[in-house]
């Protein structure tokens, strides 16, 4: 599905786009998903649409058959990227689960703001930015995923979430269908 609207109040959502993060090896160069995040970000706050930038500082307790990439989490670690140009105005979530809605402020801090429909970018599609996609629809956003502004560990599992997971929480399509959207909202 190709994005066909954004709503009039709509918040800008960027997963872990940290230093940790996007020094990991990806399915595609991180600093191009850096670049259409950072795009979003200015276009977001030049219309005075919110931004949200979240990091990731810790991991639900629990086995799972797959250890953790990283045991210990070294300095600077959860630091977002420089190049997002983090302002005062944007408001930042530090989860501990795979979705930045669990145990955190962004659902009331969104809703308290008016948002009805949140466009998610960042790393990784199939774990971080989906389960926040999924926690978004649950919630009753209305959810759009700029597909090339994110990407994984894992090129399968990347395809996976963009062509059989994301079409059924929301729309996708691209950060200059996004942008493209906003513009035609300001002329």
């Amino acid at each position: 599905m190709a994005v066909t609207t954004l709503d009039p109040k709509t918040a800008l959502v960027v997963i872990d786009l940290q230093k940790g993060i996007v020094a990991l090896p990806t399915a595609h160069p991180t600093s191009e998903v850096v670049r259409q995040a950072s795009m979003l970000a200015e276009a977001f706050r030049g219309r005075g649409l919110p931004v949200v930038l979240v990091n990731v500082a810790g991991a639900p307790p629990g086995r799972t058959e797959q250890p953790p990439r990283i045991g210990t989490f070294p300095d600077g670690w959860a630091d977002l990227v420089p190049e997002l140009k983090q302002q005062p105005t944007d408001h930042t979530v530090t989860k501990r689960t795979a979705g930045a809605f669990v145990k955190t402020d962004l659902e009331a801090w969104l809703k308290g703001n008016g948002v009805t429909q949140v466009v998610i970018v960042g790393v990784s599609t199939s774990m971080g930015v989906e389960a926040t996609a999924r926690h978004a629809r649950d919630l009753g956003f209305n959810v759009t995923l700029a597909v090339d502004a994110m990407t994984d560990t894992n090129v399968d599992a990347h395809h996976n979430s963009i062509a059989h997971v994301f079409p059924r929480l929301g729309e996708t399509g691209t950060t200059r269908d996004v942008i493209d959207l906003l513009a035609k909202r300001s002329a």
